[in-house]
């Protein structure tokens, strides 16, 4: 039967084994795919660079493997879905080697139709991809990475903690072989390189070369494997990339110093070769177990929850696994259990220690109707919840997921860098072609005196020392080592980043906005004066209804304390308004049928509705009305959050400037503001007034942080460059917000300063650095001043060094 050649690897296969398409031929659903990329992307001149030449196939695709991606019940394990109504996956993508890689799968997956999102993380080969379901299916998804030589399945920690360690595994022996080959290899070099001074027969020298050629050849096909399988697929999608460096160099060598052991004039350098490989394994695997370091703190997180909850079905107990809880749920906690998912205390009470959410080891007493949240510690009682929250939703999950999103995402520092690299692997090779050309034909002679060596072997080793030297590795792993190890470090502090962005928006802020009531006070006001002008029963029953449909500060305070001074009954409102910034409105009809019109605020809600009362006060004032006749008034008093004052000064010490906006009127603003030595505030802000404000700002061109808590803040963090929300915020603002501080702690709002004003030094150094190293090394090698075995040495350690850089965030 006659062979047909494939259009895309050029291979020869049977007839009938060959995919047809008009005039073109497969030899498989991978070579096809990829043949359709190119074309699609515009890059056929692929083929005409690699000529007669022959492609190894992309992985064989089994159809059957991905029928699972689309099943109901994978899908409502992995899958969820976006506010938009788009579907998410989180994916580990196998066979990802470098920056080039990444490039890569975002090119592909972006440019596939029905593709939202596909953002890849380097360090952790993590892909969150977002799609529309109608326009294309997951399986469809994974056949494309497939086909472009790569691998996708769907994150589980359990699975990926066991790829981590598998992978671990295999760099570890591999890197052994090389270690225990490359020792042995020394050995005979040390005997080698004393004949040169004491005299060495040719025999001995053969046998030398002998030796070397068995030693290292394991190292280079066996150790240096992974870097042959990048360099490939690299290559195979017009991809030059540091994996490609590294096996070129190895391979150029060792091909020549085969050379020299068939009998051509010169010597061996088996040696290099074992070194060149040895090195840069001992440098990829440091930088796995610094990146595994970096993310333990998430793995710690995610190992305490249990697995089970003990769930109670018409009085009879039944342990289920904690995705199999439902809504409405009754579960018993003992004493020393963990909570799984949030819930509503229904029987008993006790205390809880929330220390794994906001970091306060004091335990919070709980009681029938109090809220419990997932993550937390049942400290002393035997407690009955109704789960309000399932496992995905909970609070403790929400928590992983934003870690996870932090960890997934890139900052904007790390896209410049990924430009940068992506061209660096070409430019290399060109500099290396022309150190050989310029060695090789104008005879210069600049650098080392490789003892023996004849002209060609001078130039030759000369330019894979600058294949081997330089080090796009340590440019590409610069940004997000450091990103890592910081949003690890702030995760400690009970700071939850939504994307690593931040950490460089934050770093670069230069104005803050603080909401008061929340924020820079406990948010916990206190009547401090209470006056009743009318104290009829049924009146104050009005005045407490209304305060009851509010969730305000203030409202909930005075709510608070008419129950310590009287019996009251809530009745039902009609018509119940919010009032931005002002108060609320209702109205009231009773049994017989007479009508009231309820307000309750400030000055100025009265007054907008024509009640002028005359009330002068530097504390919150509320006052209530039925009818416009002024029933009661208060005064309240809100204390500053403690270290309040020692995040202002720190924010204007670093010449940061920081603006206080409020609802509250003019002298409780002033008072707050002077306490506090803020410059700037605003009085009587409106969530609108507060929004408009923020973008003023912006168009100042300045880096705007906005931190708040409630409902009111929401419009105005959506417009900041960085919203951050205070752990006890609405639910609204966590979900509009860039930062959660989980333990609403000012001392922690300082320390993301601290730590974010550090990764990004660290960022700039790691980059720095890199940048430095290649443009010293680069030009020495050049020269002939390093040979390929100190080139490889140095290769590994810029990159071990850009890994222990990014660790000293740690450092206090």
């Amino acid at each position: 039967m006659s062979k047909i050649k494939c259009n895309h690897c050029h291979l020869e296969f049977s007839e009938n084994v060959m995919i047809k398409e008009g005039d073109l031929n497969f030899c498989c659903k991978g070579c096809q795919g990829v043949y359709h990329i190119l074309k699609d992307d515009g890059l056929e001149s692929f083929y005409d660079k690699l000529g007669n030449k022959t492609l190894a196939p992309p992985l064989k695709i089994i159809n059957d493997d991905v029928t699972k991606f689309d099943s109901k019940n994978f899908l409502d394990n992995y899958v969820s879905v976006t506010k938009d109504g788009f579907s998410q996956i989180d994916l580990i993508i196998e066979g990802i080697h470098c920056a080039a890689c990444v490039w890569l799968n975002e090119k592909v997956l972006y440019e596939t139709k029905g593709i939202i999102e596909a953002n890849i993380n380097f360090t952790s080969n993590k892909a969150r991809i977002v799609w529309d379901e109608e326009k294309l299916k997951l399986s469809e998804i994974i056949l494309k990475i497939r086909a472009i030589g790569y691998n996708a399945y769907a994150y589980d920690s359990s699975v990926a903690d066991e790829q981590a360690s598998k992978a671990k595994r295999d760099y570890f022996i591999r890197m052994m072989v090389a270690v225990i080959a490359s020792m042995n290899i020394m050995m005979l070099s040390v005997a080698k390189y004393t004949g040169f001074f004491t005299g060495i027969s040719e025999e001995v020298k053969n046998m030398i070369h002998i030796g070397e050629f068995l030693l290292s050849t394991p190292v280079l096909f066996y150790s240096g494997w992974i870097f042959f399988k990048g360099g490939y697929y690299g290559l195979k999608n017009r991809m030059v990339n540091m994996d490609f460096l590294v096996a070129s160099g190895s391979t150029l060598t060792y091909v020549y110093s085969m050379f020299i052991l068939f009998g051509a004039k010169g010597e061996s350098y088996f040696d290099s070769v074992a070194m060149i490989i040895t090195f840069v394994l001992v440098g990829k695997y440091l930088e796995v177990i610094g990146k595994k370091s970096a993310v333990d703190t998430l793995d710690k997180i995610k190992s305490s929850l249990p697995l089970e909850a003990v769930v109670i079905e018409n009085n009879i107990k039944k342990t289920v696994a904690l995705n199999s809880i439902k809504l409405g749920d009754i579960i018993e906690m003992r004493a020393g259990e963990k909570v799984p998912v949030d819930g509503i205390i229904t029987k008993g009470e006790g205390f809880f220690d929330e220390s794994t959410l906001t970091g306060e080891s004091i335990p919070v007493y709980k009681k029938v109707g109090d809220t419990v949240f997932s993550g937390t510690i049942n400290s002393n009682a035997l407690i009955e919840f109704e789960v309000t929250k399932d496992f995905r939703n909970s609070t403790f999950s929400s928590i992983v997921t934003l870690l996870e999103d932090s960890l997934n995402s890139k900052p904007k520092i790390q896209t410049k860098a990924a430009e940068i690299s992506k061209y660096f692997t070409v430019t290399i090779l060109s500099l290396a072609l022309t150190t050989f050309l310029v060695w090789y034909f104008f005879g210069v002679d600049l650098g080392f005196n490789y003892s023996g060596a004849n002209h060609f072997e001078k130039s030759f080793i000369v330019a894979v020392s600058v294949i081997v030297i330089a080090c796009p590795c340590a440019l590409a792993l610069a940004t997000p080592m450091a990103s890592l190890v910081g949003i690890s470090e702030l995760a400690k502090k009970g700071l939850l980043f939504k994307e690593a962005k931040f950490i460089e928006s934050l770093a670069v802020a230069n104005t803050v906005v603080f909401d008061k009531t929340g924020t820079l006070t406990k948010g916990e006001l206190n009547v401090a004066k209470m006056k009743i002008l009318d104290d009829n029963i049924h009146k104050l029953n009005l005045l407490y209804s209304l305060l009851a449909a509010s969730t305000h500060p203030v409202s909930c305070s005075i709510k608070k304390h008419l129950e310590t001074k009287y019996e009251l009954t809530e009745k039902k409102l009609d018509n119940v308004k919010n009032i931005e910034a002002k108060g609320m409105s209702a109205s009231y009809t009773n049994v017989d049928g007479k009508s009231f019109e309820l307000l309750g605020g400030n000055v100025e809600l009265l007054k907008e509705n024509e009640i002028y009362y005359k009330f002068d006060s530097n504390k919150t004032v509320y006052l209530f009305t039925i009818n416009k006749r002024v029933i009661a008034s208060f005064e309240l008093e809100d204390e500053i959050k403690d270290n309040a004052k020692d995040l202002v000064d720190f924010l204007q010490d670093k010449n940061i400037e920081v603006v206080m906006l409020t609802g509250d009127n003019e002298n409780v603003a002033s008072n707050i503001a002077k306490q506090l030595g803020i410059k700037k505030y605003f009085s009587f802000q409106t969530p609108v007034s507060k929004a408009n404000y923020i973008k003023e700002l912006k168009k100042e061109n300045k880096v705007v942080v906005m931190v708040g808590d409630g409902v009111n803040d929401s419009v105005a963090l959506s417009n900041a460059d960085v919203a951050i929300a205070m752990g006890n915020s609405a639910d609204v603002s966590l979900a509009i917000s860039d930062i959660v501080l989980l333990n609403s702690s000012l001392t922690s709002l300082k320390d993301a300063f601290i730590i974010s004003r550090k990764t990004y030094k660290f960022i700039k150094q790691n980059l720095t650095l890199s940048l430095i190293y290649n443009t010293v090394t680069i030009p020495l090698a050049m020269a002939g001043l390093v040979i390929p075995l100190f080139a490889a040495l140095s290769m590994s350690l810029s990159s071990l060094m850009v890994v222990l850089n990014s660790l000293r965030i740690k450092m206090k």
